[in-house]
């Protein structure tokens, strides 16, 4: 009987450009980090050797897209590229009607605006800090209804996106439908380390929330990233293409809120789509006093052009096959060197448990900021916190929120490192842990009013 040999596989692109790196010295990067009051988002990006801050318009575009900015149509109504961008987003996500904005929060602003009346409750399957930002500024409150295991981060459920039907259903009978006027459900969600949602309990939410004429509002940012998961986990959907997936995932839903800087490969960009001809009317007004004409939202014709091509990439099988191959293989270096991480590897990024890193860091001396923090200072390696500094205050008590979760988030841009920059980041992650006896952790000195984890300062205790 002859054996089967394994064999690799390689990115489905080959590099046309380059961008030369530099590493400064480690007397250079303790300064900069320092400079920086240990905060990872403030420091320069020219200090930086491998850039894991965020995917979030840091991909490489396509020879495809850099052509299409060439086709920019920049009249300031009736963009063609607009008209190439609607028609994409009908025929690859199924929505109607779609409203362009700069990018995903100014989305999440628009469709906050609209829906939310003071006093309403908003469930979801974990917060993002900029959606639930724009929630509370309309006057409503975030709900957490996600299943318990995506709280674990030793969980292995394939699905931690899931959301709780029965927590559901409880906030349902105690505050009354007509308090709730969507919930929102992300693919994939990011807080939970990347985490996917079946096909099979977002038909159940369906299901559920219609009974009640709740409407779903979908953060679509990965959603072809959590279509590729489905795709390899969830019976019944390994002959379907990422596309087909994509297309079934969106119909269950009523709106949807895009960060185009993540799936769809572009560096800026984003757009609300709708089903609803009234929303769209609302928005269409809303986006002229906060974006720009409903025809170009904020961007150009040449960003819209890139979006659109870029959109029709990220479904590609092949793309998303390699997308999440590349993350799944820094995950499993780390798993095996015996790294707390966050269990399922994710789609976007590796999520290290700092609380395990740093058992001995209470959580209110910040262990991730304190991780992302000893991480640069090894390798230049930039990564960024998911933890009480992202999770902000309790409006009410004024004191810290104390999430389960206490990550720092190594996020693997699109179809830009190779697989020897991964090796060097495990290699920094494991010296790191070696060494993680000696952190003291950090005081926070300065602490903005919104979104702190941006613009906080810290000082090493």
């Amino acid at each position: 009987m002859q054996r089967i040999k394994k064999r690799s596989w390689a990115e489905p692109y080959k590099i046309k450009m380059v961008e030369p790196l530099r590493m400064l010295s480690r007397r250079e990067r303790e300064q900069a980090i320092r400079e920086a009051g240990y905060n990872t988002f403030l420091l320069r990006s020219e200090d930086v050797y491998i850039d894991l801050l965020t995917d979030s318009g840091t991909s490489a575009m396509s020879d495809r897209q850099w052509a299409g900015l060439m086709l920019g149509d920049e009249a300031y109504a009736g963009s063609r590229n607009f008209y190439h961008l609607e028609e994409t987003v009908r025929n690859v996500y199924g929505y109607k009607y779609l409203v362009p904005t700069h990018q995903g929060r100014a989305a999440e602003h628009l469709i906050s605006k609209i829906l939310i009346k003071p006093g309403d409750y908003i469930p979801g399957n974990m917060y993002f800090t900029t959606t639930k930002l724009h929630q509370e500024l309309a006057g409503g409150k975030f709900v957490d209804v996600i299943i318990d295991e995506a709280h674990d981060p030793e969980s292995e459920h394939p699905f931690k996106g899931n959301v709780d039907l029965d927590k559901l259903q409880a906030l349902i009978d105690r505050v009354g439908a007509d308090k709730i006027p969507y919930i929102a459900i992300a693919t994939t969600v990011n807080m939970a380390g990347g985490q996917p949602i079946s096909l099979e309990n977002l038909r159940a939410v369906r299901e559920l929330t219609a009974k009640y004429g709740i409407q779903i509002v979908h953060d679509m940012t990965r959603v072809a990233e959590n279509a590729y998961m489905i795709q390899q986990n969830e019976p019944g959907y390994a002959d379907k293409t990422v596309a087909e997936i994509v297309k079934e995932i969106n119909s269950l839903t009523d709106h949807a809120t895009m960060s185009a800087k993540k799936d769809a490969l572009v560096n800026i960009g984003g757009f609300l789509a709708t089903n609803d001809p009234d929303v769209f009317e609302q928005a269409r007004n809303l986006v002229v006093v906060y974006e720009g004409l409903h025809t170009y939202g904020g961007l150009a014709g040449r960003d819209m052009e890139a979006m659109a091509i870029g959109i029709k990439e990220s479904v590609m099988d092949e793309h998303q096959k390699a997308r999440v191959g590349q993350v799944h293989y820094l995950g499993k270096m780390l798993l095996d060197a015996g790294i707390p991480v966050v269990k399922p590897i994710g789609t976007h990024g590796v999520f290290l448990d700092a609380k395990r890193f740093y058992p001995h860091l209470p959580q209110d001396k910040f262990p991730a900021q304190t991780l992302a923090a000893e991480l640069y200072v090894d390798s230049g390696v930039r990564a960024m916190e998911r933890g009480i500094v992202s999770a902000g205050r309790n409006p009410e008590t004024g004191d810290h929120n104390y999430p389960k979760l206490e990550l720092v988030r190594l996020t693997i841009p699109r179809r830009v490192y190779t697989q020897a920059h991964m090796d060097v980041v495990a290699e920094s992650v494991i010296e790191v842990y070696e060494q993680a006896g000696k952190a003291k952790g950090l005081k926070m000195v300065f602490e903005p009013k919104y979104l702190r984890f941006f613009q906080a300062r810290f000082e090493k205790l």
